[in-house]
């Protein structure tokens, strides 16, 4: 770096602190540094420092900002992406721009049944704040206590509701994002008829801040349950746990919130994981599903509905065992099994993780087909596909084999795995991307495989809502292979 752009990042530097005060800006290296690699401790970046506005107006202004100075932008929430969205590159040219101070809830309308809230608003408190009203947000993750509402809406987050629910993109009314030119777009009035033109709120949903940067939202609450009931079931394929899946939402309809699986090996992991966790069944079982009930206050008796529609999946021989929660910590206890998987995975060894998605009465054969075929392609590697069935998205995780080295393994063999997974979902007619997003993981691997038609058209929305690329550079939008520079 030379002297000039020395000069210029310092004077850049200097007006950011004067614009945001000490609390908004930082380029201090001990408080930047846990802001520079993912959650997954993949991807590691530089930054010129660490901007926290604590308003719109501040994030306009800092926008603004960085345009005069030609300073890229990389927006974070709660920085618990799963494909290094949210992480900066190593040029040290970047600021990062976190959303986190801006943490309030503007407005809850009880009658509506709605909530306006800031971006930075983690979504565990979103749940408490709803629960004081007798409202819950029907959508939650293994990583409520850290994910932010910003960040879910720039992901388009999934979860373990969407079988019920849909995704972030479904919750979402109305919208306040920040453009690259520093003007605010103000979407937040949620409208049942509107058609002025397109919907905007949804181009931005999913774009991973590479089209603005969302600052606040208008989301959907739904009345609280009165009651809830978790069963874990035993199953010998998972073909049987797909037929069971139809079954239980033939019986159980809208009570029907949750449906996953996992393998045998994957329940073991966990057991080994956790020193005071037992196995819900008494017998292993080839794989393991957990259901999840709930009843709206409407009378719904939900324990005389689970007995009923195991009896009948036991008579029609879809499962050979179940066990349904006495209560809600014991239901605490199973979704904690299924919510350790990927932390009993790290304690393992290094793995391949694919967030993949195929039409959901194929992916039981997917997986049946897949597994081995990739097993035999990379000796010593194991499979373990599991999640969230019900909606046709399992998170396919490749296992290294035994001894192999965290860090030199993903990027050798590693690589070669994850392209042909991807192959194999391409194949399939699925996305190599279900719920976790694109980041700079998957971006070449979108423009590999990608629809060319669909890849021109990202190109050309981000080309006219960011022509100089200052937001979230790297990031989702893959190049044109026949880029030219000017």
């Amino acid at each position: 770096m030379d002297a000039s752009m020395n000069s210029d990042l310092g004077k850049f530097a200097s007006e950011a602190a004067d614009l945001l005060g000490t609390r908004g800006f930082t380029c201090d290296p001990e408080l930047l540094d846990p802001w520079l690699t993912d959650w997954r401790g993949r991807y590691h970046g530089k930054a010129v420092g660490l901007a926290s506005p604590v308003s719109t107006s501040e994030v306009a202004a800092i926008v603004e900002l960085c345009g005069v100075h030609g300073i890229p932008i990389v927006p974070q929430g709660g920085n618990s992406g799963m494909s290094g969205g949210a992480t900066p590159d190593s040029s040290g040219d970047a600021l990062i721009l976190s959303l986190r101070r801006m943490n309030g809830v503007r407005q809850l309308d009880t009658s509506a049944m709605q909530v306006t809230c800031d971006a930075g608003v983690v979504l565990q408190t979103l749940h408490e704040a709803a629960a004081k009203h007798r409202l819950r947000f029907p959508l939650t993750l293994g990583g409520k206590g850290s994910a932010t509402i910003g960040g879910l809406i720039s992901t388009n987050a999934g979860g373990t509701q969407v079988l019920r629910h849909g995704t972030m993109r479904a919750q979402v009314l109305g919208l306040e994002a920040v453009m690259a030119d520093g003007s605010v777009l103000d979407t937040l009035t949620p409208l049942k008829k509107d058609n002025r033109g397109f919907d905007l709120k949804q181009l931005l949903i999913g774009s991973e801040g590479t089209l603005g940067i969302v600052t606040a939202a208008t989301l959907r609450l739904l009345p609280e349950t009165s009651d809830r009931l978790v069963i874990w079931a035993g199953l010998p394929s998972l073909q049987h746990a797909r037929r069971l899946l139809l079954h239980c939402d033939k019986i159980a309809g809208d009570a029907l919130e949750g449906f996953e699986v996992m393998p045998a090996h994957c329940l073991t992991a966990v057991l080994d994981h956790l020193p005071d966790a037992r196995s819900p069944l008494a017998q292993q079982h080839e794989w393991n599903v957990l259901i999840e009930l709930v009843a709206a206050g409407n009378g719904e008796d939900l324990q005389a509905l689970a007995e009923n529609m195991l009896t009948e999946a036991s008579e029609q021989e879809f499962l050979d065992d179940a066990v349904i929660s006495a209560n809600e910590a014991q239901a605490d206890t199973f979704w904690l099994l299924r919510d350790s998987i990927s932390a009993a995975e790290r304690a393992i060894g290094p793995a391949m993780q694919h967030d993949i998605s195929v039409p959901v009465a194929k992916m039981p054969d997917f997986v049946e087909t897949s597994s081995p075929q990739i097993e035999k392609r990379f000796p010593g590697t194991q499979v373990a596909a599991f999640g969230h069935l019900g909606d046709g998205n399992v998170h396919f995780h490749v296992l290294a084999p035994k001894g192999a080295k965290r860090g030199e393994w993903e990027l050798a063999e590693g690589k070669d795995i994850s392209a042909f997974v991807h192959d194999l979902v391409t194949q399939w007619g699925g996305s190599i991307s279900a719920e976790h997003g694109i980041g700079q993981m998957k971006r070449d691997e979108l423009g590999r495989l990608g629809d060319p038609a669909a890849l021109a058209i990202m190109r050309s929305v981000k080309q006219a809502l960011d022509p100089r690329g200052l937001l979230n550079p790297g990031k989702l939008v893959p190049l044109a292979k026949t880029d030219v520079t000017a």
